[in-house]
């Protein structure tokens, strides 16, 4: 495998990718949902968010009493923290402002716990805790948002097996 050249990846599928990265930040998977790829050829990274969503009616997956209709999924609130789901990128985010669209659909500005590296008309999940648990209300895309410039050039430290620095 390591002789064959790799000429395409699909969405799905298992590649892996040989780097020169310190194994302490690859352990116990911290680099799922992160993105790779050639430099000026990935999406914008995004701070915050401005999404249209669509709200459940009923929360799922929780259990309610015998003969008691499952709870209904409330408004978003200013303020209120959610579990967005990206692609296979899990944040947090802060609902910033809730308003309502040109067409009357809902939109929410949405502060990231960390930088997410997508585009706009991406689909998203929407997850609020629900007694201890994340629980699905909804999904919905990604309108627009704050970008993070890219262009900084990083320099790069390599220690050699002798320790030296390269």
């Amino acid at each position: 495998a390591e002789q064959n050249d790799l000429q395409f990846a699909v969405p799905g599928g298992l590649i892996g990718v040989g780097t020169k990265v310190d194994p302490t930040l690859t352990r116990a998977d911290r680099l799922v949902g992160q993105v790779l790829g050639l430099k000026d050829q990935l999406p914008d990274v995004f701070t915050e968010i401005e999404i249209s969503y669509y709200l459940l009616r009923r929360l799922l997956g929780v259990k309610t009493q015998e003969g008691t209709k499952q709870a209904k999924v409330q408004k978003l609130t200013k303020g209120e923290l959610l579990m967005v789901n990206i692609g296979s990128t899990s944040s947090g985010g802060k609902v910033v402002k809730v308003l309502e669209g040109p067409r009357g659909e809902p939109i929410a500005r949405i502060t990231l716990t960390q930088p997410v590296c997508t585009q706009e008309n991406e689909k998203i999940a929407l997850s609020r805790r629900v007694d201890k648990h994340w629980r699905l209300i909804g999904w919905g895309e990604i309108r627009k948002g704050n970008k993070i410039e890219m262009n900084q050039s990083f320099k790069v430290t390599v220690i050699s097996e002798s320790n030296e620095i390269a």
